[in-house]
């Protein structure tokens, strides 16, 4: 295999957390159109992704309540989030080193007990949405909004960034898309998360690992550039000339085509539908109309399909988020499929060491500095 193919097929290791095949996405057997049309809560998938089963109404009431009691951040790490909102650094940046800092603060984070684990695990996936609207908050200069334990997952996150309860197509819409990105098999972030749990390193250091694989344009941060280019062809005023321009200089079109899906993203239809029930007679009706001219003209000139950062940007712009956190929001979901991958790889573990393909120079000869 060669070095561009980028590991292309290549099967790392064995799972029963989720699964690709063709066209379509699982979360442990259960394909994501049944837990999305049957409105699965994000803390059910959640669950699911690490008990590899749905929760009866018991174990999902005190799952729940265990998510809730963690939902607050200590004074400490509000006061470290603060300062790091005001030196102008990238949101991902901000969130890798809270997510380190929370490893800091808690006394048993280098412990690998069931119980440890579980702990630090819990923490992490509640604090998460506690961080990010409290970064988002105190970039714009609001004061941050105490979580309500009284709310769910999706539910308390938007009521946190804006300050007041969200309707509830919103928080459906929200708690969809959380659903979507939670997971999705052996991504580079996830990747990241193994190679460092096969360490037997700590949890926080695995994540934070995985924050910043997923920092990156080409991963996490494709749905930034997504709306950012909404943005760029609506001033422009003519969609066309700018995507001819963008392709003419061979730029990529950020939100299209799959390293594994060829003909659909399973994801991508809800978040299309999704895009258009929050859209539909308001002003922001623009941001979907000009998402279906764009989809329209690559699927025409390029054969290419949209991936699940395309229709994800107008929901989220819709739902009050700056896009400069959208890969804050996409690190929110995902993390409940790092913490599953990182618990089934210390459970059957042996280290990740692949070899390389050296394409170097052989048999130089060395020359003493005086003859260089």
């Amino acid at each position: 295999m060669s070095q561009t193919d980028g590991l292309k097929d290549t099967i790392a290791c064995d799972t029963r957390i989720s699964q690709i095949v063709d066209d379509s996405l699982s979360y442990a057997g259960y394909n994501i159109s049944e837990l999305v049309e049957h409105h699965a809560s994000f803390e059910e998938v959640i669950y699911l992704l690490w008990h590899l089963h749905l929760p009866t109404q018991i174990e999902l009431k005190h799952f729940e309540e265990d998510l809730r009691a963690n939902y607050a951040i200590s004074d400490a790490v509000e006061q470290c989030i603060l300062i790091q909102s005001r030196k102008h650094l990238h949101p991902m940046s901000v969130l890798r080193s809270t997510v380190s800092l929370l490893g800091v603060y808690n006394v048993h984070a280098e412990e690998t007990s069931l119980e440890a684990t579980y702990e630090q695990s819990i923490q992490l996936m509640a604090k998460m949405p506690t961080i990010i609207a409290a970064f988002a908050r105190l970039r714009s200069g609001q004061t941050p909004v105490e979580p309500r334990e009284d709310l769910d997952f999706a539910a308390n996150f938007l009521y946190m960034l804006k300050g007041q309860e969200a309707s509830e197509l919103e928080v459906k819409a929200f708690n969809c898309a959380l659903v979507l990105h939670a997971d999705h098999e052996l991504n580079a972030s996830t990747f990241a998360a193994r190679v460092c749990a096969s360490t037997l390193t700590d949890i926080y250091s695995c994540v934070t690992a995985a924050v910043g694989a997923l920092k990156g344009s080409l991963h996490g941060g494709a749905n930034e550039c997504v709306f950012d280019m909404l943005k760029e062809i609506r001033e422009e005023g003519d969609c066309q000339a700018y995507l001819d321009r963008k392709l003419a200089s061979h730029e990529k079109i950020m939100g299209f085509g799959h390293r594994v899906y060829k003909t659909q993203d399973p994801r991508e239809k809800y978040l299309r539908q999704m895009a258009k029930d929050l859209t539909q007679g308001t002003k922001d009706e623009v941001w979907y109309q000009l998402s279906e001219e764009i989809e329209a003209y690559m699927k025409h000139t390029k054969h290419l399909i949209p991936n699940v950062d395309f229709y994800s940007a107008t929901v989220y712009h819709v739902l009050g988020i700056d896009s400069s956190i959208y890969t804050l929001i996409f690190a929110m979901s995902r993390v409940a499929g790092w913490i599953a991958h990182i618990q089934e790889q210390r459970k059957n573990n042996k280290l990740i060491r692949p070899r390389s393909n050296y394409i170097g120079a052989q048999g130089l000869e060395y020359l003493p500095i005086g003859r260089r």
